[in-house]
């Protein structure tokens, strides 16, 4: 009895008995997919995970059910049936060979057989001992899949019930901590929905659904959650926009789900001082969801904080992409320690995001000493100072340097992919972009644009075709810093970064550009001219949080405390919460301001132009300026690691494939053994891309992946694929007939020019119809499809033998 004979008549009646899929509001899952499996590169995936059974009563998941064919123990699911609990947060799970039922309980740790399932009804009370009204008001809203289209990550439904859990629970301030691109306002959409639908309020009695609102530091953000709600009525939501509010002469107050952004809430135009928020009454709102709230939101030094005080008596979210660090320690300590987090590294190997590759490249000019050879054209140049990175484009330019690093990435990347460029300052963006359309191949006059908040409405404009996955113009973005969060653009395949990036808060953020999925793609690469890589380095880069400063454990284990109390009274207005002259800017959306207290060109306060230092090279400096680039890969761990790294974890896992020469060239020389010997060196986190790579390390760009596998394991001498089909050209073909070595002499012209992918079972039609013009047409002239098979096999044995 197989696993599919084992479950249908075995475990599925033992389910059906207990009530799962029979009694009212019981459902079983079967096949229930958890992750997507780990981009490998070339279209492939590693394997992903799926759940045999998962239980669910009342829209909850309760359970996880592992099966195995009849003729294994019943507990061989045991590890597959944890980790499914575990992801998922389960309580209980069950491996079973439809004989004996192992149940493990994931909260207590007790395992033990049962005689049969427990009833839907019963697994609920196990799981929720202790009644909670609203918990269960909550459980009796379904998700609102819009039609079929949206179906929860594993990680979403887990973040949003452990939210939802602590609203039943009655905490004030929730946290969650989830990667760029991870899908927050999803999650903050489907909260907003079960309170909605279960007229959850402060009042405790669903006597009226609850006003909620959504607040981000960024009209896009604002704009990108509003057209994400589009399934609530469309009277429930409401854009709070200042015009709107000029227009009519009030703030709206009719609606239920409310949009703004901060600087919105803190400006006013009548002369009062008073910000527009105070115009709500301090308990007008249920529930504020924080996008973003890293960004400054809960730090106490802001104006933004007066909001979120003001509106205390509110059950407040806080959605970040940024574990605890010393950059956001404030929005921690107001909002307390995440109720789920899920890391970058684990939307990379779950599958959800995409990984990506690194290009460190260093050039002879990445500093400056001026010379009297060099022309100053504007400002004072001063003899032995050394200019560094952090100088240039602030204090120091030259345009022959940005021109070499554009140059430079443009004859790297495909220009036709879609790339983002961060710039020093927003002058720098507008250099780097008029480079870009000197360089470019494309006739397009939009090919390369700025959006920085100089650019306003038309900067927008750009910035909404970018993220159109539909159009290919504007191609490239060039930027500072008003791109370096919430943007999302999924088909992003190259980040160009021209600054340096101070903060690994920062760092996270602009990585999280890329990470979105796309058909298609693979990975991103980051071209980094400003050692940002180093990074990478940190502990803290996709590690735990840090350590609690109270109790020392990560993530803390402290008991969440009371609400701290709002503060006392403003120093130079006498009032609580503060209604101080706001710092931030309503217009360009940025802290500190762009448009007043930053000059709009330079991006310093106070204005450095007139100082500014402008050099241009002489010529001989010019042609000599050199570049080295150095390549690193991302590693299942959550860290990328250098090509020698790389090389080195390749040498010591490799015995674990082939154990010498003549088992390599066996595998390698059967397109079925290949594939599956490639399938399993990616598992390991050597894809057919980090592979590929290796070719320029090694030298030998026009090998062979063999070539590659067999320098490492056995330091054999690579050759070009021309020179492997030369010297065994004439041995294949004392093999076959003059239609079979035709038809073999095309492939190898194709295996020359493009590489081993041609030598795939999945190449087989498609060369076919290439040659012959369609796989009948092929099969007469070969007598059927299985001698073309045969050949097509048989072929490469010879041409990955000794020689």
């Amino acid at each position: 009895m197989n696993e599919a004979e084992t479950r249908a008549e075995l475990i599925d009646p033992a389910l059906a008995q207990a009530g799962w899929g029979v009694e009212l509001h019981s459902y079983i899952r079967r096949e229930y997919p958890i992750t997507l499996g780990r981009l490998q590169g070339s279209g492939k995936r590693d394997n992903p995970k799926a759940a045999d059974y998962v239980l669910v009563y009342r829209n909850r998941k309760l359970a996880v059910v592992e099966a195995k064919k009849r003729s294994l123990p019943d507990t061989e699911g045991v590890a597959q049936a944890k980790e499914y609990a575990e992801r998922l947060q389960v309580r209980f799970t069950y491996s079973t060979n439809g004989a004996g039922i192992y149940e493990i309980n994931m909260e207590t740790g007790e395992e033990q057989y049962v005689e049969r399932y427990p009833t839907p009804e019963e697994l609920w009370h196990r799981t929720f001992s202790e009644e909670n009204p609203w918990r269960d008001r909550f459980a009796d809203v379904p998700f609102e899949d819009k039609g079929g289209y949206f179906q929860p990550r594993y990680y979403q439904d887990v973040a949003i019930e452990n939210a939802l859990a602590a609203i039943a629970d009655g905490q004030q301030r929730i946290l969650l901590t989830l990667a760029t691109g991870t899908g927050k306002t999803a999650i903050a959409f489907q909260l907003a929905w079960k309170l909605y639908q279960s007229r959850w309020n402060l009042s405790k009695e669903p006597n009226r659904r609850p006003r909620i609102l959504f607040l981000a530091d960024r009209n896009i953000l604002a704009n990108q959650a509003f057209n994400s709600f589009s399934a609530f009525p469309e009277d429930a939501l409401v854009r709070i926009a200042p015009d709107e509010i000029r227009k009519k002469g009030r703030v709206p107050k009719n609606g239920n789900i409310f949009f703004t952004i901060f600087q919105t809430f803190m400006s006013k135009e009548d002369g009062s001082g008073e910000p527009y928020f105070g115009d709500y009454p301090k308990d007008f709102f249920d529930f504020i969801m924080i996008d973003e709230c890293h960004r400054g939101g809960a730090n106490d030094e802001s104006t933004w904080r007066g909001i979120l005080e003001y509106f205390s008596p509110a059950v407040q979210l806080g959605l970040t992409a940024t574990p605890k660090r010393q950059g956001n320690a404030d929005t921690y300590a107001y909002f307390g320690k995440p109720v789920y987090t899920y890391a970058l590294k684990d939307g990379i190997n779950d599958g959800f995001l995409t990984p990506f590759k690194v290009k460190q490249i260093a050039t002879t000019l990445d500093d400056y000493r001026y010379t009297s050879d060099d022309q100053v054209i504007e400002g004072q140049a001063e003899l032995g100072k050394l200019y560094q990175e952090k100088d240039f484009n602030k204090i120091i330019e030259i345009r022959e340097r940005e021109a070499y690093r554009v140059k430079l990435f443009m004859d790297l990347i495909d220009q036709n992919q879609k790339t983002l460029v961060f710039c020093a300052t927003q002058n720098h963006a507008l250099l780097v972009r008029d480079l870009i359309n000197q360089t470019k191949t494309s006739k397009n006059p939009n090919y390369c644009v700025r959006v920085t908040a100089e650019d306003g409405a038309i900067g927008d404009n750009f910035l909404e075709a970018f993220q159109d996955n539909e159009k290919t113009i504007p191609t490239v973005l060039t930027t500072s810093q008003k791109l370096s969060t919430g943007v999302d653009a999924r088909n992003v395949r190259n980040i160009i970064l021209m600054r340096p990036v101070n903060s690994m808060i920062e760092f996270k953020q602009i990585i999280g550009r890329g990470t979105r999925l796309y058909d298609g793609k693979d990975y991103f690469t980051i071209y980094d001219f400003v050692k940002a890589y180093e990074h990478f380095s940190d502990p803290a880069w996709d590690g735990e949080p840090a350590p609690c400063d109270t109790c020392g454990a990560s993530p803390c284990e402290c008991e969440p405390g009371p609400t701290p109390p709002p503060p006392g009274e403003c120093e130079k207005c006498g009032q609580s919460p503060c209604i101080c002259e706001p710092e931030l800017c309503p217009e360009c959306e940025s802290t500190p301001c762009v448009c007043e207290r930053v000059c709009k060109v330079c991006d310093q306060t106070p204005c450095i132009c007139e100082n500014k230092l402008k050099v241009k090279l002489s010529d001989g400096k010019v042609r000599t300026i050199q570049h080295m680039m150095i390549t690193t890969f991302w590693d299942p761990s959550g860290k990328p690691i250098s090509a020698g790294e790389f090389l080195e974890n390749l040498y010591g896992q490799l015995p674990e494939f082939f154990k010498d020469e003549d088992e390599l060239r066996a595998l390698w020389s059967d397109p079925e053994t290949r594939r599956k010997l490639l399938d399993n060196l990616a598992e390991k986190g050597f894809g057919t891309d980090q592979l590929n790579e290796m070719k320029l390390i090694i030298n030998a760009q026009d090998s062979d992946l063999f070539d590659v596998l067999a320098y490492v394991a056995f330091t054999l001498d690579t050759q070009t694929r021309q020179q492997r089909v030369m010297d065994r050209k004439a041995h294949i073909y004392s093999h076959y007939d003059d239609k079979q070595r035709t038809f073999i002499e095309f492939v190898l012209d194709q295996y020359i020019k493009e590489g081993e992918e041609e030598l795939d079972q999945s190449k087989l039609g498609p060369l076919l119809e290439l040659k012959y013009h369609s796989v009948s047409d092929a099969a007469a002239v070969f007598g059927g499809v299985t001698q073309i098979r045969e050949v097509f096999k048989g072929f490469q044995r010879y041409l990955y033998d000794r020689g």
